[in-house]
């Protein structure tokens, strides 16, 4: 809890904090479930964190009416001792406003959120409007169950590879999903192939990795899974290239539409798309969907960042709104770019500073707006679903400073939620595992349309 603000300058200085966790909030809709799961049992959903704000209101109101003489200060003063020590006394009955737009307005900072219309959370477009099945609860399910499972994982040091977040991410798929069969591009030590066999024992694994994950095992903690077939090493071959049908003859598959395809290898993805609609998959979810002006590929995110869906298309404009807000979060957020960073030759924003980046960053290719428009209108031709993972917990719970939250959906488990962030077991986890979430992406693909 902030101290109670005595002199102009922790005044505003408890204000600037204030606005720094407005200006934090995403502005737009999530596309999951809104309820509020055990929040009866959550002390943290008290008004408790906000005290010293809510008594900063008194002392103004008080203001307007304590501009009285000497003889009355002392009289003055007892009344602001009483009002405050009986919110405190009460603030148990306060309950916490946990829109962002009701919060703002709560403290009436209405219009300080429209800075972020340019710094929203840029979302492929479905055909036909639909979404994922699950809900927020079935999350936060999950996530209970998921978290001992985690604990127990081989590599407890997996730098470079999958954090936290997109660990429950994928496994919370899989085990939804039910896949027949299941098929990895990209495999670095195996932790990813664990992931899927905790969530589906007894499904066969697919993985297609230059290096095998056995290699890894002479210098330290690696996985290689006894039911996995791999295509790596020397028995390499890349997605594109595989005879997918043939693979399919042999484990006796016939519906492709039954099968999971996850994809963490540093490739175009929109190449990626096109190939698995070759091959007649339908589920595919990819690690990196890193955002505009980051990565080292061409993501599903970068290709939908377009001016006519809320938070996408961008402006060069070293004076404008965007410019400002990018520059103050880039003091916070590791990842956050700023106009400079963002922006290429001629105000190119797209991709990468207008460049479309494939195979780790080894080749690229700058491309035009127009081409850049016709991915977008590419991939939402051919998407059922679009459903990024959102964050497992606000930043204040796990002091992760990668990712803006400003770019991101709403989080499982919201800031402020203490209680429930320390019952899911979340708090046992180290924060270092925290720090490695870029939007994984799940998405569900059929034939274009005419």
């Amino acid at each position: 809890m902030h101290a109670l603000a005595h002199s102009p300058k922790n005044a505003i200085t408890a204000t600037t904090k204030m606005l720094d966790r407005v200006l934090s909030s995403r502005r737009v809709t999530s596309h999951l479930d809104d309820s509020d799961t055990d929040a009866s049992a959550d002390d943290s959903k008290t008004k408790k964190q906000n005290l010293s704000l809510l008594a900063s209101n008194y002392l103004s109101r008080l203001s307007h009416f304590c501009f009285c003489p000497t003889a009355s200060l002392l009289l003055c003063l007892l009344l602001a001792i009483v009002l405050i020590t009986s919110l405190a006394f009460h603030s148990r009955s306060f309950v916490c406003v946990s829109d962002p737009g009701s919060r703002v307005g709560f403290f009436g900072l209405d219009g300080l959120g429209s800075d972020f219309g340019s710094l929203g959370v840029p979302w492929c477009r479905s055909k036909h409007g639909k979404t994922v099945q699950w809900t927020s609860k079935d999350l936060l399910k999950g996530l209970e169950e998921f978290v001992s499972i985690y604990e127990t994982r081989p590599i407890k040091n997996n730098i470079y590879g999958m954090g936290f977040d997109h660990s429950f991410g994928l496994w919370f798929i899989a085990k939804w999903l039910k896949p027949v069969l299941m098929i990895e591009s990209g495999v670095f030590k195996g932790h990813s192939t664990w992931v899927l066999r905790q969530a589906m024992p007894d499904t066969p694994i697919i993985s297609l990795s230059p290096r095998h994950p056995g290699k890894y095992l002479k210098k330290g903690p690696a996985y290689v899974d006894g039911n996995c077939t791999y295509f790596a090493g020397k028995d390499f071959v890349d997605f594109g290239n595989v005879d997918w049908k043939s693979v399919m003859n042999k484990h006796g598959i016939t519906d492709t539409s039954r099968i999971l395809i996850f994809f963490d290898d540093h490739q175009n993805e929109l190449k990626r798309v096109k190939q698995a609609l070759n091959a007649g998959f339908r589920h595919l979810v990819f690690e990196d969907n890193y955002d505009t002006g980051t990565g080292d590929h061409y993501s599903l995110r970068q290709i939908c960042d377009q001016s006519y869906i809320r938070g996408g298309g961008h402006s060069c404009f070293r004076d404008s709104d965007e410019a400002r807000v990018r520059s103050k979060r880039k003091l916070f957020w590791e990842k956050a770019v700023d106009i400079d960073e963002l922006c290429g030759p001629n105000e190119a924003w797209w991709g990468v500073r207008g460049w479309m980046r494939d195979n780790f960053n080894h080749s690229n290719k700058p491309i035009s707006y127009a081409e850049h428009f016709q991915n977008s209108r590419f991939i939402e031709s051919t998407l059922d679903v679009y459903w990024e993972l959102p964050p497992v917990a606000g930043p204040s719970l796990t002091h992760q400073t990668r990712y803006d939250p400003a770019r991101a959906t709403s989080p499982i488990v919201e800031d402020g939620r203490y209680g429930l962030f320390q019952r899911l077991g979340l708090g046992r986890l180290e924060a270092s595992v925290f720090n490695g979430y870029t939007q994984m992406v799940y998405i569900e693909i059929s034939e274009r349309e005419s």
